[in-house]
């Protein structure tokens, strides 16, 4: 029997579930909106992000915050480095748009197969970063999963704060709204594509880091969280932070709800459910501008 106790413990984590969701659509919206590219190899940021942590933590001995920093670090070079050898050469060349796909798609694989190469294929964790039980409003939850969606709020409030009102933040902006003017006002656009790459690779890095105490490090386990985050962005519109941001957290709990309703079979039905109703419904998604046509 679904209690209001038991609904509110779903909704919690949904909003959890919904906070990973959110981090990693808000750097495929920031790619989207800034570059117009579909990253398809988002994913293995996320899967990088905690084995870089890992290798930091257990082989360099670092203290757990310092291998956060140093993994994050690790993962925004690599992603400037993937955006300077595959994407921004395409992207300088006629009808690049499915090109960037295919490369997208091709660096996924390799990124995979190196990880499969460097670390292995056994199953690996990270420790707790807290330990104990949070009671929320009645609610008894794991510190460490009440950390996860404080993260991701600090996190996007950060990145909100970076683009409103820093000249960094002026500067994605303005290439955001029209590349050819922001260069020819002196913005460095193939820079500014390059340091958004990187920051949104960060950003899925940071997600893949937070929950590798309580997921299994793997190559592999990019692949669910980029599926997800496709359906968040098609949720919420293509290029929106706002629609990534609660497209993430509706997903999250939509999917919460589904499995209490159901069981935790369906997970991946609902999440496709909801992507179907979308596109059919607003298929500019929640928060996105439709396309006139001229």
């Amino acid at each position: 029997m679904m209690t209001p106790m038991f609904l509110w413990e779903q909704v919690l984590n949904g909003l959890i579930a919904g906070s990973m969701y959110a981090l990693m659509a808000t750097g495929l919206s920031l790619i989207w909106g800034t570059m117009r590219v579909l990253n398809f190899a988002h994913g293995e940021f996320f899967m990088l992000g905690a084995f870089f942590a890992l290798t930091a933590f257990e082989l360099l001995e670092l203290p757990l915050a310092p291998a956060i920093a140093v993994a994050l670090l690790g993962v925004f070079l690599a992603a400037v480095l993937v955006h300077r050898v595959t994407v921004a050469p395409l992207m300088r060349q006629r009808g690049w748009d499915f090109s960037t796909i295919a490369a997208t798609l091709g660096v996924s694989i390799v990124l995979q197969d190196i990880a499969l190469m460097t670390w292995g294929e056994r199953f690996q964790s990270l420790p707790y970063f807290v330990e104990g039980i949070v009671h929320v409003a009645g609610v008894r939850l794991p510190a460490q999963r009440v950390l996860i969606l404080l993260a991701v709020i600090i996190v996007v409030a950060g990145l909100v704060t970076l683009l409103r009102f820093t000249r960094f933040g002026m500067a994605i902006r303005a290439v955001a709204s029209d590349p050819e003017a922001a260069s020819a006002c002196g913005i460095n656009t193939p820079a500014i594509h390059a340091a958004t790459f990187g920051i949104a690779a960060m950003l899925a890095a940071l997600a893949g880091i937070i929950l590798a105490p309580i997921i299994a490090i793997n190559p592999w386990m990019g692949v669910p969280p980029i599926l997800k985050a496709f359906v968040v962005v098609v949720l919420g519109g293509l290029g929106s932070l706002p629609g990534a941001v609660i497209g993430g957290y509706l997903l999250g709990i939509i999917e919460a709800l589904g499995v209490a309703a159901f069981s935790s079979e369906w997970r991946e039905a609902v999440a496709l459910t909801v992507l179907i109703i979308v596109i059919w419904l607003r298929p500019q998604g929640l928060f996105g501008q439709r396309i006139r046509e001229a």
